[in-house]
């Protein structure tokens, strides 16, 4: 491996402009890298959107300075490279009988919304880890064609009302899914199949739901190992994008 890895002096690997992110992503997985997080300083849109291309799920964070109480605070970059990552492959798709006739009641709508969905979820999750720069990088990506990635939203309507949203990113052709919220019962869950189906119906190779948890896993989700994950998202990525933009 003649690619050399930085480190902080927290034992976290240090990613700049200058790195090629799928090197990184390389030399993680060859070194057995025990960290889920990387850390970079600069939030330019166009490095983000490399490092989503790469696989990473990018996180930031506001962290008080160390050297004087009345230091400020600084900003990190937090390229996530999971651990295990939460995958579901559409025939695995699972529903629950008491979900199924509640799908009807709600409408799709695909990236009609993104800014209000984002904001939502900043407002209901907080900003720890979706910091104002990073929510300004994703708005400024999403107007610049040239690059591998755009942030997207899906959100789901009742009666011409949003109940429930999420926004990602989309690479080639794998959605990442970032962060989502409800504001009634299952109405997080019916959003979640619908996109499911949606993204199936469009060609998607799976959808990435980034983290572990329970509700996912009984959607049909799957854990996924680093080196599993980014063999399917390189694939996933490097197909043809879609002809019609989400």
């Amino acid at each position: 491996m003649d690619f050399a890895l930085r480190y902080t002096l927290s034992g976290h690997v240090f990613i700049s402009p200058e790195d090629n992110p799928d090197r990184v992503v390389d030399a993680l997985l060859t070194t057995g890298y025990a960290e889920e997080f990387c850390v970079a300083l600069n939030f330019e849109p166009r490095f983000i959107a490399r490092l989503m291309a790469a696989g990473f799920l990018v996180m930031s964070a506001e962290l008080p300075r160390a050297e004087q109480a009345d230091a400020g605070s600084e900003l990190l970059l937090l390229p996530k490279l999971h651990l295990v990552r939460s995958v579901l492959f559409f025939p695995d798709l699972h529903i629950k009988q008491s979900i199924k006739p509640l799908l009807p009641r709600y409408e799709l709508r695909v990236d009609q919304d993104f800014e209000r969905i984002l904001y939502r979820c900043v407002h209901i999750h907080g900003d720890g880890w979706l910091t104002l720069p990073l929510q300004e990088s994703l708005i400024r990506l999403r107007e610049d064609a040239t690059v591998q990635v755009r942030p997207i939203s899906f959100g789901v309507y009742r009666n011409g009302e949003l109940k429930a949203g999420e926004f990602g990113v989309l690479a080639g052709r794998v959605y990442t899914s970032y962060s989502g919220y409800y504001t009634e019962n299952s109405a997080g869950t019916v959003q979640m199949i619908l996109t499911a189906h949606y993204l199936k119906e469009q060609g998607f190779a799976f959808f990435d739901l980034g983290m572990p948890l329970a509700y996912k896993d009984t959607l049909g989700a799957r854990s996924l190992d680093p080196q599993r994950f980014v063999q399917c998202f390189r694939a996933a990525r490097g197909l043809p994008p879609l002809t019609k933009q989400a």
